[in-house]
């Protein structure tokens, strides 16, 4: 056979080099995905991380402000929620602050100024009641939501008034959701009758 009717073949090893510089080329591929989620998920780690420390940071300095608030006994401090029984605020099923619950405000304004003066938060005045409805007779209230609303008005104005910046604080209300302890007797009724403080930080701070 003449050398025009020879057949051209591509060698063995060629093919095997094309082979093996794909599969590198893959296995590089893969290498880069793994390490860019291992960055990313680090990243996102040390985030979390320093948005705890924040959070810790946060929850120190108010406990620190609000230290002597703190010894007397008359408030409590918790996963960074200040819990006022709502006892000494309010009368059963009234939203007219007591005289005992209007010094116990003013006492918390002091601290709560301090706090505000050195962080950018918000501060969120939660009203929570039991889970008995309201007695008949009440001409104010048809329901709880009504009720731990406007006692929360009620502390954020008495607040506002007292000195706290009224840009810096606003109301919610809660009802009788959320309880601390089950409604099965008188005294676990009286814990979940409650007025809580809890600092929020700002949007725009918040998006950070």
């Amino acid at each position: 056979m003449d050398q025009d009717g020879d057949v051209q073949t591509t060698p063995v090893w060629a093919i095997f080099s094309d082979l093996m510089a794909a599969l590198v080329g893959i296995f590089v591929l893969m290498l880069v995905w793994v390490i860019g989620i291992q960055l990313e998920l680090s990243q996102s780690l040390r985030e979390e991380r320093a948005k705890l420390e924040t959070e810790q940071q946060r929850r120190a300095a108010l406990e620190e402000a609000l230290a002597d608030p703190l010894a007397s006994g008359r408030i409590s401090f918790r996963d960074g929620r200040i819990g006022i029984n709502g006892s000494v605020l309010f009368s059963l099923n009234s939203d007219r602050l007591q005289n005992d619950g209007e010094d116990l405000l003013q006492s918390l304004v002091t601290p709560l100024k301090k706090y505000l003066a050195t962080h950018d938060d918000l501060l969120m005045v939660s009203g929570f009641t039991d889970d008995l409805p309201i007695q008949k007779g009440n001409a104010r209230y048809t329901d709880n939501w009504g009720l731990s609303a406007q006692r929360a008005l009620t502390v954020t104005r008495t607040l506002i008034a007292q000195g706290l910046p009224e840009e810096r604080i606003f109301a919610a209300a809660f009802g009788d959701n959320q309880p601390v302890a089950p409604n099965t007797d008188d005294d676990t009724r009286a814990r979940n009758r409650r007025v809580e403080i809890t600092t929020i930080p700002r949007r725009d701070q918040a998006d950070e």
